[in-house]
């Protein structure tokens, strides 16, 4: 039988690239789809963010203006058409309603039936655009995904604390990368924390991943492995203190098979596909395109104070720009904890 699509949920600047480099080393057995609902999100006609309102020419560069949630999921049924399994990662948000609005079901995805060419409902003539639908929401469901459609992937999860993701995300919203990126204000309602946190409530109160973690499935005792898809989180700052065994534990939790080879990929086949694939998003990727491998860093980072944390912000992107990335990290640190419970753990070097 073959396994459902994997899907990585995270938010963003969560060191998710060199983790996503792993897994397109297995091009063999697995399709990897980069980042693809940002095209729904921001551009298309059911966008449900507002950072492109303004600007349609914008959108229209991109060539998603006209790309509806439907047209993104009929894209990972095409990359497993050919036996592959898709892996797929991206950010939470990207399915779930900015602000705490309410959910409703993205129109295109009203009546969706799964396969490569099915004659799929449409978003009907004069639906309001965008956000919000004239669609009804899910009970308790928080993106425009019906459950259905969501039941049909596997779902695994990729975190960062936001002292370090929300610095690297402001950086890609200003002079020079701002241009690269196309990103030229920096918004804490992407921060993603909340969005990543509530579809990973509601996936585990649906049955759909859990109730075990990885790494623990068995219960009572018993030999007997527990029932359902074990919850696979990892934590970037585990993954940098020790590669291999977060990948390894992270494949058996999510049915990848693991090979230690997969943290390699200095040659310039892979280092090509790579650019290829990261050439969507520019100005994003850099650091990761630039590598070989994943490695395991040389020594672990001493805590900083919150008081030199600050004074780091301040003296890169002013009194400004610190107070804001400050109230950023703030506001989601109780959402990151919350899911830092959860993560896949291994025996870290010293």
């Amino acid at each position: 039988m073959a396994q459902k699509p994997l899907f990585v949920a995270t938010h963003p600047r969560a060191c998710s690239t060199a983790f996503e480099r792993v897994f397109m080393t297995r091009r063999e057995t697995l399709q990897c789809v980069h980042e693809p609902f940002g095209d729904a999100y921001y551009f298309g006609p059911e966008r449900l963010h507002d950072r492109y309102e303004a600007d349609e020419e914008a959108r229209k560069a991109t060539g998603h203006a006209n790309t509806t949630y439907k047209d993104v999921f009929d894209s990972i049924a095409k990359a497993g058409a050919e036996g592959k399994r898709p892996f797929i990662k991206d950010m939470a948000q990207y399915w779930i309603p900015p602000s705490n609005q309410a959910s409703q079901i993205a129109p295109s995805l009203v009546n969706y039936r799964r396969g490569v060419g099915t004659d799929t409902t449409s978003i009907p003539a004069g639906e309001a655009v965008p956000y919000p639908y004239s669609t009804h929401g899910e009970p308790n469901n928080p993106t425009v995904v019906p459950r259905d459609l969501l039941a049909s992937f596997s779902f695994a999860f990729l975190i960062r604390h936001p002292k370090h993701s929300i610095p690297s995300y402001y950086r890609c919203t200003i002079p020079p990368l701002d241009s690269k990126t196309g990103f030229y204000n920096f918004r804490p309602d992407e921060a993603g924390y909340n969005e990543l946190r509530r579809l990973f409530d509601y996936l585990r109160s649906e049955e759909l991943v859990g109730p075990h973690l990885a790494g623990q499935e068995t219960k009572n005792g018993s030999d007997e492995a527990s029932p359902g898809v074990p919850i696979t989180i990892i934590d970037a700052d585990d993954l940098l203190d020790a590669p291999s065994d977060i990948i390894q534990a992270f494949c058996a939790g999510t049915g990848v098979q693991y090979e230690p080879e997969m943290l390699k990929w200095g040659d310039e086949e892979q280092q090509q596909y790579a650019r290829d694939v990261f050439a969507k998003w520019p100005g994003f990727h850099e650091d990761a395109l630039d590598s070989t491998e994943l490695r395991q860093r040389t020594h672990r980072k001493g805590p900083k104070s919150d008081e030199q944390l600050y004074e780091e912000w301040r003296e890169k992107y002013g009194e400004e720009g610190a107070r804001v990335i400050k109230e950023t990290v703030e506001a989601n640190v109780e959402d990151y904890e919350y899911l830092k419970r959860f993560c896949v753990k291994v025996q870290t070097p010293n």
